[in-house]
């Protein structure tokens, strides 16, 4: 298990969305709805909740970063 940044994939983030299984499933309408993790897989909806609780992306860290220069301008 992953704790700390995530770093972004862009090979993974593109392979995500043109898989052939995707299309197949988006074309079909045989999409579960929102929530439906737990009992199509359970096992991989229990992994992605604790993987998404214990990681930040690099989004998030800019934010902050802003956040503290906005405050250190304001003093």
């Amino acid at each position: 298990m992953k704790f700390g940044i995530r770093r972004p994939s862009l090979r993974k983030r593109i392979a995500a969305r043109t898989s052939i299984r995707r299309v197949i499933r988006h074309s079909l309408g045989v999409k579960a709805p929102r929530g439906f993790g737990w009992f199509t897989n359970p096992k991989k909806a229990l992994y992605n909740r604790i993987y998404h609780r214990t990681t930040f992306g690099c989004v998030t860290i800019m934010l902050i970063l802003f956040a503290i220069i906005v405050y250190i301008q304001l003093i």
